[in-house]
């Protein structure tokens, strides 16, 4: 049971949410707890197509926010006459179950804090469903249609009334329409949220070091420098805000800014310390009030703390592109960069991230050029405007490089570019994935014969020589870097694991990351650290195996134990398994394991362990295929033999008796058998199915 898909993923996801759902009602119906089962699955469609990060174990205020008052006021109707949804109970309901099913993300809010945040908007909920600007286009026109007495489930009822729409001779409410169309229009609706891509798990020092070296920082010392002179009695600035001539010679000596003052008549002609003065703005250190400069009084604890003060000049670096890039007069144009200069910055630092090798100089630059094609919608040819255009922008380019560089994040060596950027293998992508790829993409990423235009053959030669010929500047994140980006990801609510986080975290929680999140090298860190924190090595791998004991979706299970026995040391993870190939309850998932890396062949099994692993598979089977209707079909799918092997699997010891239960009645409904000819008989247990309400999206 996995808990984040890729978009792309849409059966597995389909499969996942059903399952998920129908155990959701099941638990509730017996802890009396409130639930709806097609709430329950739009909360979860909501956190897999509306999010950043589609993570549907992590809910952190902003998501039950956005789930309460924008995304089910958008796609669920509730008509006229109907009994009103509480999908705050249910949503609470889904986190207790998350909770207690231990597939939380032990790297969010408590369970707590997540009620907590639910209670907090809760009763704004109704509000949201009855604001017309709030709706989607769908549920305008359906609600609309209803109030006037159509029933929307007549498909040439809604028709008619649709063409009467459309000849305008329909009253509707034209503020609402409007808001909703330049939602859509603008991208601001939740259904346009773009998945962002996984990052690796980075490490970083402590946070005393890292303030270490923030102290360090030339910039950070000007920076505070330029908020001491200025004071809380502020210094005069021209009628355009700049700094007076005699003070900015002051200044120039003050900082060392090593601007050249002799000849020079406006502080406007120094551009390091009008650099650093727009700087100080924009990380509101200082700020001009009626014709003075004055230092802000609220940033006195931020100027009294290195890091604080170095993120906070990190973060101003977004603001700076009138100051960096900006046309000096006009004169100048500006470049392509300065069109999508946040954008490209962003993209940029974000590739840096978790990158195990520098990248070098000309695979970035092309990466950016890509950037420029697509949102310009440049041509592929590159002819000498193009070529101008390009250069111009990577000046700018390089110009912000200098400035990261200045600050102290990013580090800049020369060396050979490691043959990782010289060409993507995509050999097994498939033909459809090629043959959609745009020759621009193909081109960066050097996929043989995919680019069929001479002239991006050409600059892929020319990129490839480059990278091969000799040293390149080579480009990567300082720790410093990291922190900030880092930090700026998960503002934006993207998945950035840290080795260490997950020290304190329930033993289930932990391999549960580890397992969807992790990089088999990171694992084995963050597993070693984990242990270490508990202190005696016994009883921290007793907790681990409990854990995976306990879980009760076995393909999570087989998961956990996976990633449990690959991440520990020096052949432990295997004599872990050969240890649990004996324990009656984790033997199935351990034999499995066994098999999977070739340490167990069928032939080193005794009948029993045949047995229990056949019935592990189907059960895990069974699972992955969402249970109920898409189980019944992917057993009917597999023919006469699936009969024998259902019998088979119900004659073993396997310890998991509910779901062999199931397996049970799933076949006898996929195969037109009855329950008791296959296997023992068996007390049929009550239905899983999802309840609630057939509402409309």
């Amino acid at each position: 049971m996995r808990t984040r898909f890729e978009p792309e993923a849409e059966d597995e996801f389909e499969a996942a949410c059903g399952l998920l759902v129908d155990r959701l009602v099941r638990w509730a119906g017996e802890q009396g707890l409130p639930v709806d089962g097609f709430t329950a699955e739009t909360a979860l469609d909501y956190r897999h197509r509306a999010t950043a990060d589609g993570r549907l174990g992590l809910w952190e205020p902003r998501h039950v926010e956005e789930l309460l008052l924008s995304w089910l006021p958008q796609q669920v109707t509730e008509l006229p006459g109907e009994e009103r949804g509480d999908a705050p109970g249910t949503l609470r309901t889904l986190l207790r179950y998350l909770h207690a099913a231990q597939l939380a993300d032990p790297r969010g809010p408590s369970l707590q804090d997540s009620l907590a945040a639910v209670d907090r908007v809760a009763d704004r909920h109704l509000a949201a469903m009855t604001d017309r600007t709030r709706w989607g286009l769908a549920k305008f026109w359906a609600m609309t249609a209803a109030e006037q007495g159509v029933d929307v489930q007549d498909g040439a009822a809604f028709q008619r009334f649709a063409d009467r729409a459309q000849r305008g001779e329909v009253a509707y409410d034209q503020q609402a329409l409007a808001t909703i169309m330049e939602r859509r229009l603008t991208g601001r609706a939740l259904s346009d949220v773009a998945r962002a891509e996984p990052q690796l798990p980075v490490m970083l020092p402590p946070d005393d070091e890292l303030r270490r070296r923030a102290e360090a920082s030339t910039t950070v010392a000007q920076l505070r420098g330029l908020a001491e002179w200025a004071g809380q009695g502020g210094r005069p600035v021209t009628a355009t805000g700049r700094l007076r001539m005699a003070e900015a010679r002051e200044l120039v000596d003050v900082l060392g800014t090593g601007d050249k003052i002799e000849g020079v008549r406006s502080s406007a002609d120094l551009p390091r310390l009008g650099l650093l003065v727009e700087w100080a703005k924009k990380a509101r250190l200082v700020r001009v009030v009626k014709g003075r400069l004055y230092a802000v009084a609220k940033a006195r604890p931020v100027l009294a703390d290195p890091l604080q003060l170095w993120l906070r000049a990190f973060d101003a670096c977004f603001e700076l592109r009138q100051a960096l890039i900006g046309a000096r007069s006009g004169r100048h144009v500006e470049s392509m960069f300065f069109d999508v200069y946040e954008d490209v910055l962003d993209d940029v630092l974000n590739t840096l991230y978790s990158l195990p090798y520098p990248m070098p100089w000309p695979r970035l630059r092309d990466t950016v050029h890509l950037a420029y094609r697509t949102s310009l919608q440049l041509d592929a040819g590159l002819d000498l405007q193009h070529r101008m255009w390009f250069e111009h922008a990577d000046r700018d380019l390089r110009a912000v490089l200098d400035l990261l560089d200045d600050l102290g994040a990013i580090e800049r060596d020369r060396g050979m570019a490691d043959p990782v950027f010289l060409d993507i293998d995509l050999s097994d992508a498939g033909p459809e994935l090629l043959a959609d790829m745009p020759p621009e993409l193909a081109e960066l990423l050097g996929v043989a014969g995919a680019a069929t235009d001479p002239a991006a053959r050409e600059r892929a030669d020319a990129r490839r020589e480059e990278l091969t010929a000799g040293p390149v500047e080579l480009i990567r994140l300082t720790e410093l870097g990291t922190r900030a980006v880092r930090q700026r990801l998960l503002a934006a609510g993207r998945d950035a694991p840290l080795v260490g986080e997950l020290a304190q975290a329930p033993a289930a929680g932990l391999l549960g990351v580890l397992a969807e999140h992790y990089d088999p090298d990171a694992a084995r860190t963050e597993l070693a650290d984990w242990i270490t924190a508990r202190g005696e090595r016994e009883g921290a791998l007793r907790q681990l195996t409990d854990a995976v004991r306990t879980m009760t979706f076995r393909t999570r299970a087989q998961a956990m134990l996976d990633v449990l026995s690959a991440a520990l040391p020096d052949g432990e993870g295997e004599r872990l398994l050969r240890t649990l190939r004996r324990d009656t309850q984790l033997a199935p998932p351990a034999l499995n394991a066994l098999a999977h890396r070739e340490l167990l062949s069928p032939e080193d099994m005794t009948d029993a362990e045949q047995l229990l692993v056949l019935a592990e598979s189907l059960l895990q089977l069974v699972e992955l295929a969402g249970g109920g209707d898409g189980a019944e079909e992917m057993l009917r799918a597999q023919g006469p033999q699936a009969r024998d092997a259902v019998a088979a699997a119900l004659d073993s010891a396997h310890p998991d008796r509910a779901g062999l239960d199931e397996l049970r009645q799933l076949a006898a409904r996929a195969l037109g058998t009855h329950g008791a000819r296959i296997g023992r008989v068996r007390k049929a247990r009550r239905s899983s199915g999802k309840s609630g309400r057939k509402r409309r999206r």
